[in-house]
């Protein structure tokens, strides 16, 4: 294996103790964030707070699983980047059955909970997002990562658009759609890591021959 794939990149890539750093915080802040959002989703009958919730929940195990696989030989950290993309997916299928469900029930949710949570949500997931900006680029272990991060603070601005729109027509479909949106986020994230992963463990079986 090259010095890249061995993960020596002397501060700068997936093993560097900065990174290391951050990925401790987006724990950290993900599991703060899934215990307010459970909270919260179950108590305004919100679907899309409710997806958001497993979202940060699964995001915190994506993170514990990157850390503990730094360091590795690139083919481990491309199977733990299936195995994240694997929960990617069956996230983005349970929200689509949450949210048919709650659609089929003519949920109503309560507006300003989803607002002021999901605002919260936000701002935790832009500063996850802003310190995770620096290793975007990289393997498919650290673009999961991201892919994750990205995917967080884009359904939160989602989140907050379905708190106005509940609040404005005083029906439960833009918390139905938002939930869906971030269905196929997760979905389309799956399918991108997934991708990436398996070109990954496709080149190691090439190069192991000639090592």
């Amino acid at each position: 294996m090259s010095a890249h794939c061995c993960g020596h990149d002397h501060g700068h890539g997936s093993n560097s103790p900065a990174y290391r750093r951050v990925l401790w915080v987006a724990l950290a802040v993900n599991l703060a964030m899934f215990a307010v959002e459970i909270g919260a989703g179950l108590s305004a009958q919100s679907a899309s707070l409710l997806a958001d919730s497993l979202d940060f929940l699964g995001d915190a195990a994506n993170y514990g699983l990157a850390l503990f696989v730094l360091g590795m030989a690139l083919q481990w950290r491309a199977r733990a980047a299936l195995v994240k993309a694997a929960s990617m997916g069956a996230f983005g299928l349970w929200v689509a059955g949450t949210t048919i469900q709650h659609a089929l029930a003519g949920t109503v949710p309560a507006a300003p909970v989803i607002g002021v949570v999901g605002a919260l949500a936000l701002a935790a997931n832009l500063g996850v997002a802003a310190l995770l900006y620096r290793w975007r680029e990289g393997d498919s272990n650290m673009r999961s990562v991201w892919i994750c991060t990205r995917n967080d603070a884009i359904g939160n601005l989602a989140v907050l658009a379905a708190a106005a729109g509940v609040f404005g027509s005083g029906s439960g479909w833009p918390d139905y759609l938002v939930a869906a949106i971030m269905s196929g986020l997760a979905l389309v994230g799956a399918f991108q890591v997934t991708r990436h992963a398996l070109q990954e463990l496709a080149h190691t079986r090439r190069a192991a021959p000639a090592e």
